[in-house]
């Protein structure tokens, strides 16, 4: 039986914070391989400056091209109507029916997590690994994990140092003409400056 991590996101850009995270949770949360998964965004909540989906899913194969236990997938993306995590757990279960899944995700979406759509079928299909990038919400984060415990849900809680840009930010400093070597795969970079994106647009 392997142990696989479904770790989704908006990548847009991905950087080196996403990375990091994803290797963290592999690491520390004995993953045997992860399957990343760029969100698909509803029409009304895209943004002037936002990359497509096609963009952002080829940004994530750059990142990860040559890791052999990190699958690019673009199952959310194709997918028409709402996207809920129960619908894309559902479909690697079936996928992988032998195999134990896990769910990473950030600190603040496991304190909310009783919100989420289908959340007790999710606790069914995978185990929660939630990253926390603060030391100070290590008490709300136990609760919150113990009320899910009680539930029947395998949660563990791993530190990760908080990386010191996010997307949008990204977003700015290339708008603004900034390199950003430092924060994006030297492929992203690449790829970020043929197709002139997050760039301001003229008139």
């Amino acid at each position: 039986m392997m142990n696989i991590g479904v770790y989704g996101g908006t990548f847009d850009p991905i950087h080196k914070g996403h990375a990091r995270l994803l290797e963290l949770a592999k690491t520390l949360g004995g993953l045997d391989k992860v399957i990343v998964m760029p969100d698909r965004i509803p029409p009304h909540k895209v943004r002037e400056d936002m990359a497509s989906p096609e963009d952002r899913l080829e940004m994530c194969r750059l990142t990860f091209a040559g890791h052999d236990d990190i699958e690019v997938s673009d199952w959310e993306i194709r997918q028409e109507g709402k996207s809920y995590s129960v619908l894309t757990l559902r479909h690697f279960k079936k996928l992988y029916p032998e195999d134990r899944l896990w769910f990473i995700m950030g600190s603040d979406m496991l304190t909310t997590f009783t919100q989420w759509y289908c959340y007790e079928e999710i606790l069914t299909l995978a185990g929660l690994i939630c990253l926390t990038r603060y030391s100070g919400d290590d008490a709300e984060l136990e609760k919150a994990a113990e009320e899910l415990r009680a539930k029947g849900g395998d949660i563990k809680i791993l530190p990760a140092d908080a990386f010191e840009v996010s997307s949008s930010q990204l977003r700015k400093l290339i708008a603004q003409g900034e390199d950003c070597e430092g924060y994006l795969d030297s492929r992203v970079r690449k790829y970020i400056n043929s197709k002139g994106l997050y760039r301001k647009r003229e008139g």
